[in-house]
């Protein structure tokens, strides 16, 4: 069974515990693409309502969660009443660089940890946040006791004590022929044309976080454009057109 039948197998599996025990299932992290299968594997599940969440706003890996309907009309009853994410807080006590996201990962993977437990890592100069499944929680905070080289204090927190750093942006003023995916793509995160369609064409992309694999889709103002490996960035204006018949646009990257 290939991976994305794996996957839908696993969620059809989760719908039918939530319809037969009339309780509450979760997946574990999905990333963009994993997110774009279970989204369409849940559609016309009845009874149900279903929701993805990553701890906060922004988060790019998610679980989903599946909650009877009677469970509430929003995703912050069902989280009311369960407690899916916790935040591993990290504190290098010392080292002689500026850790990554790869090297907290890493360090977190070395241990035995499926990468499927671990949301997003939001990094800060000497500390990082690591959102994870809860049941994990308690073994990182016995096992995990260095990175790298460098050794780090750790603390377990509520999702509600995440701290989210300061994201400092970029504004890039253009004009583009058109709306299309491709031609923003292009734009907001400076590669070819050619080079943003075969991302595109290749599930990388998402927009408003969900995948994308249209090259031509029309993008409208304030639409949240993804690009894997290279970052995030708004569509935050679009202006009218210059002389030559091409658009304004205004797109604020993440940096």
């Amino acid at each position: 069974m290939d991976e994305t039948k794996l996957l839908q197998s696993r969620i059809e599996d989760r719908i039918r515990q939530a319809q037969d025990g009339f309780y509450i299932t979760n997946t574990d992290f999905l990333d963009l693409h994993q997110q774009s299968i279970a989204r369409n594997t849940v559609k016309g599940a009845s009874g149900l309502r279903c929701y993805f969440y990553g701890g906060y706003e922004d988060a790019e890996r998610r679980i989903l969660i599946i909650a009877p309907e009677a469970y509430g009309e929003s995703l912050s009853d069902v989280l009311a009443m369960e407690e899916f994410l916790q935040v591993v807080h990290v504190e290098v006590n010392s080292s002689d660089r500026k850790l990554s996201h790869r090297d907290y990962l890493g360090s977190v993977l070395g241990l035995g940890i499926e990468r499927r437990m671990v949301g997003d890592i939001l990094v800060q100069d000497r500390s990082a946040d690591l959102i994870v499944r809860s049941e994990i929680a308690p073994f990182l905070l016995q096992e995990y006791t260095s990175v790298g080289r460098a050794m780090i204090q750790t603390e377990v927190r509520t999702i509600e004590e995440l701290q989210i750093p300061e994201r400092r942006v970029k504004e890039i003023k253009d004009t583009i022929p058109s709306l299309r995916l491709d031609n923003l793509i292009s734009t907001a995160f400076k590669v070819s044309r050619s080079d943003a369609a075969s991302a595109i064409r290749s599930g990388i992309v998402s927009v408003d976080h969900q995948e994308c694999t249209k090259i031509d889709q029309r993008i409208p103002e304030g639409a949240v454009l993804n690009l894997r490996g290279k970052g995030k960035a708004i569509l935050q204006e679009i202006g009218g057109e210059s002389k030559k018949g091409r658009i304004w646009v205004k797109i604020l990257r993440y940096v």
